[in-house]
């Protein structure tokens, strides 16, 4: 129902344990970049002289395909730029999600961490906003899904979620004087086209904003508070160093409409307090 709640977990979902925060690492020591185009350069969070992190703002896409759909202006062309020399992108993100993006910078580095990626030893943690108010505080959604438009075959999917924080807004709604609304910590252990949009709408807990997969009066009542991006944050990414092993831990700040969201939310909505026990 609109107001948020929720529909029983299938026989495709179960409860799992928490999401644990990593510590941090700090990247080597290197010069400025060049002062050329930075108007458009992105956010750097971790660099040293084989790989780098990102900070991928909300609405660019990643790299040309298909959906770009007249698109002229990517991630990796600017990234290429901005660096000075080629890069290999190690993963992606959707055109409407922001943060954390990691890229290569040397085919060898590239493949090893494709592999680290693809043995679930890359730890991606998202902040996301759903409709609704899931009933458990960790729960997972192991449900298959396909591979998008033309990839019609399913493979297996799975999904952690951890419930932050919970808030409920004077917005009418299916015969309801509010509507309720759940900050959550989502860690996808796989990497399927859009997962953990198409595994929230798979809940009835559409993520707010996704004009693909989510609802579309939920959308409007938070553009109507001045928030018109998908809430869909790639907040950290953790793994290890393909060179030395050391444990790489980079994070990605919200950006302001993103913060506005968390505002909602109110002192509760603290991405970096401690997961709750499952």
């Amino acid at each position: 129902m609109d107001r948020g709640h929720r529909r029983p977990v299938g026989p495709g979902c179960r409860v799992a344990a928490a999401l644990k925060p990593a510590s941090r690492a700090e990247g080597l020591s290197l010069p400025p970049l060049p002062s050329q185009g930075r108007e458009q350069a992105l956010d750097v969070l971790y660099r040293d002289e084989f790989l780098a992190v990102v900070d991928k703002p909300a609405g660019l896409m990643v790299h040309d395909s298909r959906l770009a759909r007249g698109e002229t202006d990517f991630a990796a062309d600017r990234l290429r730029e901005q660096f000075g020399k080629p890069i290999f992108l190690v993963h992606r993100l959707d055109r409407a999600t922001s943060g954390c993006l990691l890229l290569a910078f040397d085919r060898d580095t590239a493949s090893v961490l494709g592999k680290t990626l693809m043995s679930r030893e890359v730890a991606k943690d998202y902040l996301a906003v759903c409709r609704g108010w899931p009933a458990e505080t960790v729960f997972t959604v192991d449900h298959p899904l396909d591979g998008g438009p033309g990839k019609p075959v399913k493979k297996p999917a799975l999904t952690r979620f951890a419930r932050l924080a919970t808030t409920e807004l004077d917005e009418p709604s299916a015969g309801f004087p509010t509507s309720r609304y759940a900050l959550l910590r989502a860690r996808p252990e796989t990497g399927r086209f859009r997962q953990i949009r198409r595994h929230l709408k798979h809940l009835s807990h559409h993520l707010i904003g996704d004009t693909s997969h989510g609802d579309g009066r939920h959308n409007r009542a938070f553009r109507m508070r001045g928030i018109h991006r998908m809430l869909l944050h790639a907040q950290s990414l953790a793994f290890a160093h393909p060179l030395d092993g050391r444990r790489i831990v980079v994070e990605a700040p919200v950006d302001a409409q993103f913060a506005r969201a968390l505002a909602l939310f109110g002192a509760a909505a603290d991405p970096q307090a401690d997961q709750p026990a499952p």
